[in-house]
């Protein structure tokens, strides 16, 4: 198909644009490729370099003539040079010669050509043309850190299901059983346990997460009254977790000068809240052998009533009761990892649902915190047996991290440091271990950015709220021009995908995921219009007290 014929020239060449003149429109475009904002064009100067772009805008321009003349501009994607695509396009000649439609096997054939068999991991198609799959690198996506984001409705929930059910069922061989995929997701809403039948399910009535792992800050941000920053409580409590870890020890083979402040051993938190006790009804000996009131005597009376309110609250039952004292580090670990003896599996979700609020962000923190040292921990054991170990992690993990904005914010406040600095700590040194991460938001903006701007792949969906496509922008490639101004009017399940995993910057839309995450979405017209219910309010009470 000849320039001439098709009456198309490039009239203006930026770095991150073309304008291409057009006369006539319908000699322009191929029967099966109708033009659209999304579609992609050849511009050539030669069969050597062929440069690829995306249709972002469409005008038309009317003549002193009355003529009608239309304007593309297209983004720059990359060249097709000795048949492989390569991103950037910045050697092209100019004029280019030729500029025609990219036809669906030229597209298709950048995408399947761009990556191995193996390496392929296909979730989504491209949005103008159903028939096109777009692959991403699957070690490149799953080892950089993925960031979805996208408003309520938008299909978030569902794009990360269809992704982690996709990699629970990626082989390599013909083999029965599980393959080695670990995957935890933290699930705020108790959205996922139907897209994961057989996940490893936990939820406050049988997570077991032993107080006594929580580290210095965590302790404290849970046993004190940080914001009163009284340093007699702080330092009568730290003293006595030592001291009662230095007896739980006794027998154990452990350097017992060695254990502080952060060490995981053992503690009973009751025989802490006894020494505060001690000492704030402590008496010592006076001037002339009269007993007088300790320097701490009654110091410590609101450090001592929050840390009953504590060990009395049954909501934290996960956190402190007897079944905490007893359960050893290694299961815990091992249950988190998803090799309880009685299922194993490759997802474990984490219902937080009935988690309170206020210990969310230890809970979370917690967990994160010991998923980064086991991965750290298991890399040191695999050095010592083979010092010339090439693979740092040969049970890699993905911690998904759903609604993060609620427990990892782009706040300073106190209640949310824990969670905020193991989170970083797993986004900044994470892949060094085997460990990456999953952020899912519907307000990417309230994130910490020191995480988010780590993320190396981007899943962006529908975002309506405008602080919040601006903070995306901000993160993303200028070179994506107008693709990401896209992301207001983006279709449920439609996305634009970004990042180092994929060969071009894409508008996809996400495969549909089965079984799907449960919907918080109460369909109040529908509900309203049925026939009054009555109440049971005696057993929403009985609930109520009894947490």
């Amino acid at each position: 198909m000849s320039n001439e014929k098709m009456n198309a020239e490039v009239i203006s060449v930026f770095p991150n644009k073309v304008r291409i003149l057009i006369d006539d429109l319908t000699a322009f475009q191929i029967a099966e490729e109708k033009l659209k904002v999304g579609s992609y064009l050849r511009i050539a100067d030669s069969e050597d370099a062929i440069l690829m772009a995306v249709i972002e805008t469409f005008t038309i321009e009317v003549t002193d003539k009355a003529e009608r003349k239309y304007i593309i501009e297209a983004n720059p994607l990359g060249l097709i040079r000795d048949g492989k695509f390569e991103r950037g396009g910045d050697t092209i000649a100019i004029p280019p010669k030729s500029v025609e439609p990219a036809k669906a096997e030229d597209v298709n054939k950048i995408f399947e050509d761009s990556l191995t068999a193996n390496e392929k991991f296909v979730f989504s198609k491209l949005s103008t043309n159903h028939s096109i799959q777009i692959p991403v690198n699957g070690n490149k996506f799953f080892n950089k850190h993925i960031s979805i984001v996208g408003s309520t409705g938008s299909g978030k929930s569902h794009t990360v299901a269809k992704i982690l059910q996709k990699a629970i069922k990626a082989k390599e061989d013909e083999y029965t059983g599980l393959n080695n995929s670990h995957i935890i997701i933290f699930d705020i809403h108790s959205e996922y346990r139907t897209a994961f039948p057989n996940a490893n399910y936990i939820d406050v009535a049988n997570l077991v997460l032993p107080y006594w792992l929580l580290n210095s800050e965590e302790l404290q941000e849970l046993f004190l009254d940080t914001e009163a920053n009284d340093h007699n409580q702080r330092n009568v409590f730290k003293e006595a977790v030592i001291e009662e870890k230095k007896v739980l020890a006794d027998g154990l083979d452990i350097n017992k000068e060695k254990i502080h402040f952060d060490s995981p051993i053992k503690f009973d938190i009751h025989n802490v809240l006894k020494r505060a006790k001690d000492k704030n009804e402590e008496m010592v000996e006076g001037s002339g052998g009269k007993p007088k009131q300790g320097s701490l005597h009654g110091k410590l009376t609101n450090f001592i009533s929050r840390l009953e309110n504590r060990l009395n609250d049954s909501r934290l039952n996960f956190l402190i009761s007897e079944e905490t004292k007893k359960v050893s580090f290694e299961e815990v670990i091992l249950t988190l990892l998803g090799y309880k003896t009685d299922n194993e599996s490759n997802v474990t979700v984490l219902d937080l649902s009935g988690v309170p609020f206020e210990v969310l962000s230890i809970t979370v923190s917690l967990i994160s915190r010991l998923m980064f040292d086991y991965g750290y921990y298991y890399k040191q054991t695999r050095l010592e047996i083979n010092p010339e170990e090439k693979c740092n992690n040969d049970i890699p993990l993905l911690l998904v991290y759903e609604e993060a904005h609620k427990y990892v914010p782009n706040s300073d406040l106190v209640k949310y440091r824990a969670s905020r600095q193991s989170i970083e700590r797993i986004a900044k040194e994470g892949r060094k271990y085997g460990v990456s991460l999953m952020l899912a938001s519907q307000r990417p903006s309230e994130i910490s950015e020191t995480i988010f701007s780590q993320c190396s792949n981007f899943i962006a969906l529908r975002l309506t709220n405008p602080n919040d496509q601006s903070y995306v922008k901000r993160l993303l490639p200028d070179s994506l021009g107008s693709l990401v101004d896209k992301m207001p009017a983006l279709r449920a399940g439609e996305a634009l995908l970004i990042g180092e995993s994929v060969v071009l910057p894409s508008v996809v839309q996400i495969d549909r995921c089965s079984p799907e995450p449960s919907s918080n979405d109460i369909p109040y017209y529908e509900l309203w219009k049925k026939e009054w219910k009555n109440l049971d309010i005696l057993g929403i009470k009985q609930k109520w007290e009894n947490n």
